[in-house]
């Protein structure tokens, strides 16, 4: 097989999305859509890709880092312009190049693979990414000749009544023999209206030589879809999030309503989980088999072992262990990790916390800076007083201790093996194993007080 190259197309600004952030850094399903063509160029074994950056470019260089080499386009000249740039990389190589704009997240490996193997099978100069719509309206047309060969790509605003009525459009995404590509667009000129080198000029100077320009039709036309603007935002991720949870629903994933549920590309999920509405999973979260996770919860970047409930609550980097019941209504913080059987309930604020096995905290805590072991009970309001200003100290609870309720621990502490704290006291000292503390103000009751109180009036 010869070697095979791509052009990823990153450099534009992207004025119509009205924002700060550049275009093709702009996330569908949580990643930004010129990361999702890159990984789908290196799931079909692409030998080498280069990157097209202008606008944005070391936010995109951050983003992809050594993954894709670099080739800057310092005025946006057209596509034609942009590709020539690859040339310092590419230019004198064979092989097959796939060009492909950064704005194309819903394209896939499978049909870039498709694309290249049969540009490769039909020795053809070029191969035209197409699709067929049913509303054509705006993009350029593909005609073809008798025998089913490309004869040439009109423009939307170009084309006749008869040509407007063709439903297959050039979706932009092209291949190309590299050498015939370098060499063609040498001779591609900037006589238009917009001063620009366009790409599909390319595509004519083949023809004219007599080279065999070929096309391939996609088998999806939303997958061939561009992003523009915001409404074009809203549509690709609607039908990223289509994709992705279709996946899952196949792999034995429930989804009580899959159009409120959001599922990072990246995440991973067992069978028999069941995923109830307004369930949002972030980056690269994994949840294991026969859980139940919602409604209204939100994890990002976190695990999740087996037969564990998440219930209306937030977990954001912490370590979720198996048979774990949290919320309705807990919130956990970075760096919190749960061993299998523990429960967190309602109100439970949880940060840079581990919990031992079977361990509970039940309701109305927070819990902050700490290491608690096994079979731990921690009481109604109880909390970990981790913060004095300027530092951060760490509370220590050991396997089997007791925390009555409206507990303040006020940590550095250790509160020892098997140790019991009274309600509502305020531990400051160490509590060795085996031991009861109470830390409170013996109670004063002062009889008849009011009725005395009364008669004075």
């Amino acid at each position: 097989m010869s070697q095979r190259y791509a052009v990823v197309l990153a450099a534009g600004k992207g004025t119509r999305m009205k924002s700060e952030l550049y275009k093709v850094l702009h996330p569908i399903a949580g990643k930004p859509m010129v990361e999702h063509v890159v990984d789908q160029l290196e799931s079909c074994s692409v030998d080498e890709t280069v990157t097209i950056v202008g606008h944005g470019a070391d936010k995109v260089q951050d983003l992809l880092g050594d993954r894709v080499s670099y080739a800057v386009q310092e005025e946006q000249l057209g596509t034609g312009h942009a590709v020539m740039q690859a040339g310092k990389v590419l230019e004198g190589k064979s092989g097959t190049t796939l060009v492909v704009c950064g704005d194309t997240p819903l394209l896939t490996a499978e049909t870039f693979a498709d694309l290249m193997a049969h540009h490769e099978q039909t020795g053809a100069k070029a191969t035209v990414l197409t699709a067929v719509t049913e509303e054509p309206d705006g993009y350029g047309r593909v005609l073809r000749d008798a025998d089913g060969q490309v004869e040439k790509i009109v423009e939307h605003k170009d084309a006749s009544a008869a040509e407007r009525s063709v439903k297959e459009i050039n979706s932009a995404t092209y291949v190309f023999d590299n050498e015939a590509l370098f060499t063609s667009l040498k001779n591609v000129g900037n006589d238009n209206v917009q001063g620009e080198y366009y790409l599909p000029d390319v595509i004519e100077i083949l023809q004219r030589e007599g080279e065999t320009v070929s096309a391939f039709t996609a088998a999806d036309f939303h997958e061939t879809m561009g992003v523009n603007d915001r409404v074009a935002l809203s549509e690709a991720e609607k039908w990223m999030k289509r994709r992705i949870n279709e996946y899952w629903m196949r792999q034995g994933v429930t989804m009580t309503d899959p159009e409120q549920t959001y599922i990072s590309r990246d995440a991973v999920i067992g069978p028999d989980t069941v995923l109830e509405p307004g369930t949002v999973l972030r980056g690269r979260t994994i949840i294991g088999s026969a859980c139940r996770i919602g409604p209204h919860t939100e994890l990002t970047e976190s695990r999740v072992g087996d037969r564990t409930l998440v219930k209306q609550s937030v977990a954001s980097m912490s370590d979720i262990g198996s048979d774990v019941k949290i919320g309705p209504f807990a919130h956990l913080r970075p760096e919190t990790a749960l061993d299998d059987g523990v429960r967190v309930g309602n109100f439970v604020e949880l940060k840079k916390v581990s919990m031992g096995k079977n361990s509970k905290a039940s309701h109305l805590s927070y819990l902050g800076d700490a290491e608690i072991g096994d079979a731990v009970n921690v009481g109604c309001g109880s909390i970990t007083v981790n913060y004095d200003g300027k530092n951060k100290y760490l509370t220590k609870i050991e396997d089997g201790a007791f925390v009555g309720c409206n507990s303040n621990l006020i940590a550095p502490v250790s509160i020892g093996t098997g140790a019991y704290i009274a309600a509502g006291s305020t531990i400051t000292d160490d509590v060795p194993g085996e031991s009861l503390a109470i830390a409170r103000s013996r109670q004063t009751t002062k009889d008849g007080y009011l009725k005395n109180d009364a008669a004075k009036n």
